[in-house]
């Protein structure tokens, strides 16, 4: 896990018309605990890869509403306790719903496993071009495979 990362798993209330979720709660969730600027959607189709990059001043939070995301995470800060460390899960249909915050100095990127998909994210501050460090997805400084298929087992 990486220092910061955090994971909230959401409430569905499910009946015989279909579904209803929760995803921010303003008044009295701490997992939202920065003001909002942008609210943001994605559309991908099968295969694509959107990674990498990150922030020094924004906070990403990630909904996937249909789809299924391959989502890539990589502690770029230096003074972190996780400093290097990666994360790799899955995040959309048949997957746990989860929202997931991406704090400051976490380069993250997503391949879309099964779509087309739609990411939802939430970002605390309007876009900065100058608030986006893009690193190459095959970056030999993040130790992460975006072309590795699922472990066989």
């Amino acid at each position: 896990m990486i220092a910061g990362v955090e994971f909230k798993t959401l409430k569905t209330h499910s009946d015989e018309r279909g579904f209803f979720r929760e995803i921010i709660r303003v008044t009295d969730d701490p997992f939202f605990d920065v003001p909002y600027g942008q609210w943001s959607h994605s559309f991908m189709f099968d295969n694509v890869i959107k990674a990498w990059h990150y922030h020094n001043i924004q906070t990403d939070y990630f909904y996937v509403v249909s789809g299924v995301l391959r989502v890539g995470l990589a502690d770029m800060r230096k003074d972190s306790t996780t400093y290097g460390e990666t994360m790799d899960f899955l995040m959309g249909d048949h997957q746990n719903p989860l929202c997931v915050k991406i704090p400051p100095g976490i380069a993250h990127g997503v391949k879309v496993v099964q779509g087309p998909a739609n990411l939802m994210y939430l970002m605390s501050h309007i876009y900065n071009p100058n608030d986006e460090i893009r690193i190459p997805y095959n970056s030999p400084d993040i130790d992460f495979d975006w072309l590795k298929g699922p472990e066989i087992k």
